[in-house]
């Protein structure tokens, strides 16, 4: 590793919003502040030995930037001492994440048990990606401990949960969920997006992986793509590093660099956009054009004694349906100022999605009913902009709904 001469910061002692700043940091030689991105795709050798060495894992330092590289070690050493976990990989996407920490542990003849509510290419990949490979598949209600243990088999090695779900914001009981998959020799997977690291610990709670778009909250800005993996040593090392290293889908280093500057403001964004989010709940709740609202930070939020114990605060994202349907919710869309349409959601920016039309399209009506996506259900994500605009914005729209 002749690049970096500095091992990184160990920040684990530190509060999150400092191990947000500092964490994994590596310094070269030239001892620069902020961190070095090395757009570089392979790395050189003193000699034909040395090479042979890291190739065979004898000796640490970087061989190939699809496999490893400074900015994205740092990126992942960040995320590690964020989340409390072991090890990490970082990917190309939250949907490679999620992808790979999934099927690279499976074989044909498994099975896998998921909640049903999911973000549309998740419940692609469990529903109809994995039977492809003889890997089965069994969706259940999240919110149904019983549907958990009866689906159980003794194949069954992976269960995969969202928690606060999209776009519902239904809260799992990861906790719960964890014990059940133990009890049957699984592991769970939990994709901790719409919580944040800041707002929810999935493996404090029970959970063997967490994954997460980084194209999300941690990139924050609508800049670019990644994902990441976390937990043991023993699984990433057994699992994902060789999947990720023979199969390509790698973080870009600029990426990496792009993420690391997100992770900075992490926790002062999340925390201005969670308030801002709940005062829009706050002014929407019980308006004449909304039929239901819902927000993990609310007391009347259905799992809102499950909310208080595994999460630290409500949720950056507002659930709502409009009366009157698509064509309601579309006029309702149309009409906004401020707050923009789009499919993304952890932006500086706020956003709005039309689910059933967009992120949950694929679904059959009749599926989406079941997880309570309606035609004039809204998911809105909470930016940075005053609240009171922002509430302005919504409730002018709602007006021509």
């Amino acid at each position: 590793m002749s690049q970096v001469k500095k091992p990184p910061m160990a920040t684990r002692n530190y509060r999150p919003e400092t191990r947000l700043v500092h964490g994994g940091t590596l310094r070269s030689d030239f001892g620069e502040t902020s961190e070095a991105l090395f757009l570089t795709q392979g790395f050189v050798y003193e000699s034909a030995e040395q090479c042979e060495a890291r190739f065979k894992g004898e000796e640490s330092g970087f061989l190939y930037s699809r496999f490893s590289n400074p900015t994205v070690a740092m990126f992942e050493r960040r995320m590690i001492e964020l989340e409390g976990a072991e090890a990490a990989r970082s990917t190309a996407t939250g949907m490679a994440a999620v992808t790979t920490a999934i099927l690279a542990p499976l074989k044909a003849g498994d099975h896998v048990v998921a909640a049903k509510a999911l973000f549309g290419s998740c419940r692609y990949v469990v529903e109809d990606l994995l039977p492809r490979y003889g890997i089965e598949s069994t969706l259940v209600d999240g919110l149904d401990l019983d549907q958990w243990q009866k689906a159980m088999r003794p194949n069954t090695k992976t269960c995969f949960l969202e928690s606060p779900t999209n776009p519902t914001l239904d809260v799992l009981d990861i906790g719960a969920i964890a014990g059940i998959a133990h009890k049957g020799g699984a592991r769970l997977v939990v994709d901790n997006v719409f919580a944040t690291p800041i707002w929810q610990s999935p493996l404090t709670l029970g959970a063997d992986v967490v994954v997460y778009s980084a194209t999300k909250h941690i990139d924050g800005q609508g800049r670019c793509l990644g994902g990441v993996i976390l937990s043991s040593e023993q699984f990433i090392n057994d699992h994902i590093h060789t999947f990720l290293r023979q199969t390509g889908p790698s973080m870009s280093p600029f990426n990496a660099w792009v993420l690391l500057k997100g992770l900075e403001t992490l926790a002062i964004r999340v925390k201005q956009q969670t308030d801002t989010a709940a005062l829009v709940a706050e002014a929407l709740a019980g308006h004449p054009k909304i039929s239901r609202l819902i927000y993990p930070g609310r007391a009347d939020h259905p799992q809102a004694a499950l909310v208080k114990k595994q999460m630290r605060a409500g949720s950056t994202l507002v659930g709502f349906e409009v009366k009157g349907g698509k064509a309601a919710a579309f006029r309702t869309l149309n009409a906004l100022k401020l707050s923009r349409i789009s499919n993304n959601l952890g932006d500086a920016k706020s956003l709005v999605t039309h689910p059933a039309t967009t992120t949950h399209q694929r679904l059959t009506p009749e599926a989406r009913a079941e997880l309570g996506i309606g035609e004039g259900f809204i998911r809105f994500s909470a930016g940075l902009e005053h609240a009171d605009d922002v509430i302005a914005d919504l409730t002018d729209a709602l007006a021509q709904a």
